[in-house]
């Protein structure tokens, strides 16, 4: 629910950027000068990327939140305990650990969308976000590839 809202107040932010950044780009294309003008088209197209942008992370967090219900509802949620920072974050030498079992588990079934996405979740145990999102995605891919 934390995240939910956090989410909830960047895309307010982005928005609220967004808005402003659009008035003092009609403000420019009106003003008649030719910098003027051109500074004010980058401040339209800066925004509709800005826009694209956030759709795309908004539309990504939703599958992948409603792939990790389905997987939690099939039982198929990673169960190791593990000792967490005060933040709720795992320990980052203990999501190492966790990482060799769920790579294997994902190289031995590729087509699976349950292992890749467990992957996705240990990588992001460990740190790595970057690979977490990537794994993540390719489950998402793959599940809806499935039905």
């Amino acid at each position: 629910m934390r995240a939910r809202i956090a989410v909830a107040v960047m895309a307010a932010l982005l928005l609220l950027y967004i808005v402003l950044v659009g008035q003092r780009a009609w403000l420019l294309l009106l003003s008649g000068d030719g910098v003027g003008i051109a500074m004010g088209v980058a401040l339209v197209v800066l925004p509709v990327i800005a826009v694209w942008a956030l759709g795309r992370e908004l539309w990504f967090g939703v599958r992948a939140e409603r792939l990790g219900r389905l997987l939690e509802a099939e039982g198929g949620l990673p169960d190791e305990i593990v000792d967490v920072r005060p933040s709720g974050r795992v320990l980052r030498a203990e999501g190492d650990a966790l990482f060799p079992r769920y790579r294997a588990e994902a190289e031995a079934a590729p087509d699976s969308w349950q292992a890749w996405y467990r992957l996705g979740l240990v990588y992001d145990a460990a740190g790595d976000r970057r690979r977490g999102r990537e794994a993540v995605r390719r489950a998402i891919g793959l599940q809806r590839a499935q039905r």
